[in-house]
């Protein structure tokens, strides 16, 4: 069987399994029961804390022809099914690094305009390392955000977000990712350790918490490289 990265194969799949940032999903998960969509979204905070993971939960919820009442995707429809498997014509990831320029925004912008594949559906936009984008491409998107189509929705992802143009920012609802608390970063890596089969001693793993530096992402990453060379 192909190896798979610890940090892939335990991505959260539902709200209530993103570690560490209550605060965030508590919110999405109201603001999707209670049909109180923002357009755009500016997820800011360190690396390796569900930026990116709690973009696509959205997009899973958003689209979940049977998610719960707590705005929990089911992971059995076929929106969900294809949004995990990064296959979904409704869920569009870019990486600013590379898609920076003008050009690749208003080709964004041409899409934008398109319907939604699935009925009653909504297209997610979302864009990592969103401040690396130039300021001419900042204000290209600005003019998409200002006045998006009804069905379609910005989430930004961004280490950085002081680099974005303010503009950007007014025009979007921020949440701040925090660095997960080393206990519970830890309690967390006992938890996968035990799921793995590891025989995981708790200073061992306090130790990778540590390391971590609050960053559930190098965490696994450190766990898998420790118990490789065991």
């Amino acid at each position: 069987m192909e190896y798979q990265a610890l940090y892939r194969k335990y991505r959260p799949q539902r709200f209530d399994e993103v570690v560490g940032q209550d605060h965030v999903t508590h919110t999405l998960g109201r603001e999707v029961v209670d049909g109180k969509i923002a357009h755009a979204y500016l997820f800011a905070g360190p690396r390796g804390t569900g930026k990116t993971t709690s973009a696509r939960l959205l997009a899973k919820a958003l689209n979940c022809v049977n998610r719960t009442t707590e705005a929990e995707p089911c992971n059995a429809c076929d929106s969900c099914i294809d949004i995990a498997a990064g296959t979904s014509l409704d869920v569009i990831e870019l990486d600013a690094a590379s898609h920076n320029k003008v050009d690749d925004i208003r080709e964004m912008r041409i899409n934008v305009s398109t319907v939604a594949a699935g009925e009653n559906a909504r297209r997610v936009y979302i864009l990592d390392e969103a401040h690396m984008l130039s300021r001419a491409a900042g204000n290209a998107l600005l003019k998409t955000l200002e006045e998006p189509p009804s069905h379609v929705v910005f989430v930004l992802a961004t280490t950085e977000p002081y680099k974005l143009l303010d503009t950007i920012r007014s025009r979007a609802q921020r949440f701040d990712f925090h660095p997960v608390a080393h206990d519970v970063l830890a309690d967390y890596l006992a938890d996968i350790a035990r799921r793995e089969g590891f025989e995981a001693d708790s200073s061992a793993l306090a130790a990778v918490a540590t390391h971590a530096r609050g960053s559930v992402r190098d965490a696994m990453s450190l766990l898998a490289v420790s118990y490789t060379h065991l």
